[in-house]
């Protein structure tokens, strides 16, 4: 959501900012044409004034001075105004020691014109026809003040722009905030699934996510559906095959056969391995992997009651004892954990004098699962042995020898580490750590 709201924000910043210079600048610039305009008119009329000033005298034309504007005549005024006619040229008083350049074209010229003392003017040149004579008159006005001004309505309009900037980007995230409210629930939601907290997404949504929610419900109930189906199938297949096995090892112990001990050692070894490859297989198959939603392993109501059922199988002799943070949830599926721990703890109950402990707890990024008891052990040389698919120490104990293979599996498919160590309690320790799933 936040990178949402962070590519919106540049997205504004960005739009907001071209628009803004655009109009600011397009602004600004008809300001001035028409400013100029405005200014063209008042030195056409200060030409037209100049051009009524002439008179003839006694040493032919010349300017009256009482119609010539005091400003003409105080130095740096701001106005000036020079005259060609009949190649004289007569300058304002105002022009002091600098001289005002003829311009080329009648008009307002486009080019602002140097002047004294950081100056810069406006010049206007008229053409006039008068007593006989070509007139041309030439008024400047100095624009500085103008361009002064226009420096700082760019300086307040850049800082009402900034803040009406931060204004829009505030007011834009908290819009942006609240409509994207309902996917932050959402995710939120999504992310309680993968927790295992609920097991369908709230259908009280707006319009624009409901077919998202509908159709995510629908595949979670449509997952949960097919792998629900194919534990059944395979539990069932499990089930057919252990009446044909059964037969198979009944018909190898017939009478017919003692006397041919070679091949009844074989057929025994080769019906063992088959019941081995086909738990080893089955086992595999039944991994959920991702657990579903709702389906992860919930420590405080799950091992109480496995944890009765092992006292059931084991006697009460044993004291069976277990030790989970409050509230602990394992992010995985609930029956494959089921199978590992059961596993683990069913071997762990066959091989202790009297005490098998459980602490589950999660340290950081993993989850840490230790299983110890205070049996024989095993020693370090014999730990790897141990591990491998059926291989086992003592045949005298009840089992197969599948257990921690297929407790291996388990650990395999979750990316996890199994290891064999000495107990605190004289026996063996299997530690099974697993890393935390990233949301």
């Amino acid at each position: 959501m936040k990178s949402i709201q962070r590519r919106l924000s540049l997205g504004l910043v960005s739009v907001l900012l071209a628009i803004g210079l655009l109009l600011a600048q397009s602004s600004l610039w008809l300001f001035d044409r028409s400013l100029r305009s405005y200014i063209q008119t008042t030195l056409q009329d200060e030409a037209q004034t100049l051009l009524g000033a002439f008179v003839r005298g006694p040493n032919g034309l010349q300017l009256d001075d009482r119609r010539l504007s005091a400003a003409y005549k105080r130095p740096y005024s701001g106005l000036y105004f020079r005259i060609d006619f009949a190649e004289q040229t007569w300058r304002s008083r105002s022009l002091w020691d600098r001289d005002l350049q003829r311009a080329e074209q009648p008009g307002l010229q486009a080019e602002l014109g140097d002047g004294p003392q950081g100056q810069l003017w406006l010049i206007y040149r008229a053409d006039y026809q008068r007593f006989g004579q070509q007139i041309v008159i030439q008024v400047a006005r100095d624009y500085t003040p103008i361009l002064k001004s226009f420096s700082q309505v760019q300086k307040i309009i850049l800082g009402l722009g900034i803040s009406a900037l931060i204004l829009i980007l505030l007011l834009q995230r908290l819009i942006v905030g609240r409509a994207l409210r309902p996917l932050e629930r959402t995710r939120q939601q999504i992310m309680q699934l993968q927790q295992g907290q609920r097991s369908q997404l709230d259908q009280q949504v707006p319009l624009e996510l409901e077919p998202l929610v509908a159709q995510i419900n629908h595949l979670l109930s449509h997952t949960e559906d097919t792998l629900k189906r194919s534990r059944n199938a395979l539990g069932n297949l499990g089930h057919a095959l252990k009446t044909p096995l059964a037969v198979l090892v009944s018909l190898a112990g017939r009478e017919e056969l003692k006397q041919l001990p070679e091949l009844r050692e074989s057929l025994n070894s080769q019906l063992q391995q088959i019941e081995q490859r086909i738990a080893r297989e089955l086992g595999r198959a039944r991994l959920a992997g991702e657990a579903l939603p709702g389906a992860h392993f919930d420590c405080a109501s799950e091992l109480p009651e496995l944890f009765s059922t092992l006292t059931m199988i084991h006697g009460n002799h044993l004291q069976l004892d277990w030790q989970a943070a409050p509230g602990l949830r394992l992010p995985w599926d609930r029956e494959d954990l089921l199978e590992l721990l059961g596993n683990l703890l069913d071997n762990a109950c066959k091989w202790a004098d009297s005490q098998v402990y459980l602490h589950v707890s999660r340290e950081g990024e993993v989850y840490q699962l230790c299983i110890e008891d205070d049996g024989p052990g095993i020693d370090a040389a014999q730990r790897e042995e141990v591990l491998s698919r059926g291989s086992r120490l003592d045949e005298q104990v009840a089992g197969h020898g599948l257990g921690l293979g297929i407790v291996r599996d388990i650990v395999d498919a979750w990316g996890g580490q199994l290891q064999l160590g000495d107990s605190d309690l004289g026996g063996l320790r299997v530690s099974v750590t697993l890393p935390a799933k990233r949301a």
